[in-house]
This record gives C-alpha cells, sequence and structure tokens, in this order.
C-alpha cells in the first residue's frame, strides 16, 4: 500500500507541471481524450458518488461510476475508486479505476490509473465540474 501511495504523489506532483510532462515520464502507447457527461450524483455524510457516461476513444460509449472519500478529512483533496463498462460490437470491457482527486476552484482535477480487462493499464489526468456536468480526461495506455 505504502508503494502505491508513493506513486500517486509522485505521480500529482508530476501531474502539477502537465499532463503532456507526465506522458513523456512512461512509456506510452496510445493516446487520446475521453469526455463525459454526469448522469447522477449521490451524497451522504461519508462520500459521494457520481455516475458519468460518454465517448472515450478507442473505448467509444463508456459507463463510469466513482465513490470519492477523504480518509484523512482534508476539505480540498482525498481518493477515489471506481468501475467503467463498455461493450464495442461483440467486446465488453471493464475497467477498475483508483487514484486521488484535488479541489482547484469550481472543479476537482483527478489523477487516476485504471486496469482494465483487455490487459491494458490506462493513466489519466482530467477534470471533472459538477456545476456544469461535465468530465474531460487526457489517457495514455502504459506499455507494460
Amino acid at each position: 500500500m505504502r508503494f502505491l501511495s508513493v506513486i500517486l504523489a509522485t505521480l500529482l506532483l508530476t501531474a502539477m507541471s502537465g499532463s503532456a510532462a507526465l506522458a513523456r515520464s512512461f512509456d506510452v502507447n496510445e493516446q487520446f481524450v475521453a469526455e463525459f457527461e454526469i448522469d447522477a450524483v449521490d451524497v451522504d455524510a461519508e462520500t459521494f458518488k457520481a455516475s458519468l457516461s460518454g465517448e472515450a476513444g478507442p473505448y467509444g460509449r463508456v459507463y463510469l461510476s466513482y465513490d470519492f472519500t477523504s480518509k484523512q478529512d482534508l476539505a480540498s483533496m482525498g481518493e477515489f475508486t471506481g468501475f467503467a463498462w463498455t461493450q464495442n460490437g461483440e467486446e465488453v470491457v471493464t475497467a477498475t479505476l483508483q487514484g486521488v482527486w484535488v479541489k482547484s476552484g469550481t472543479v476537482f482535477k483527478l489523477y487516476t490509473f485504471d486496469a482494465v480487462s483487455n490487459g491494458k493499464l490506462n493513466l489519466a489526468i482530467g477534470e471533472i465540474d459538477f456545476i456544469n456536468k461535465t468530465a474531460r480526461f487526457d489517457v495514455s495506455e502504459l506499455k507494460l
């Protein structure tokens, strides 16, 4: 777990200089943009959840669900887990999503590693805008 924390902290610091710099730090295969609309939000005292749908490059139409928490009780940052699902023709692809979020003005910046059922590992950096109900990510498929 400490290893993952170190990786995420390093990514966060590197990503603050821009996603292009981050992509150069890793060997990547394909890069694409993913754009989503927020379909629903559910809030309770401990977490907030969001469901999104949109287009994600080679994956086509994708459905996402996120569970946002702040286990350290920080007002401006925390962690999330999630799940993604898509069907492209007969192929169904899923992914587990995990990373950190940072509140930046009116948007939340997300830094995420996504393990995909097709054997790929995606690194994504993006923003969720709950006011305008949109999200956009720059996604890089990492070379394994």
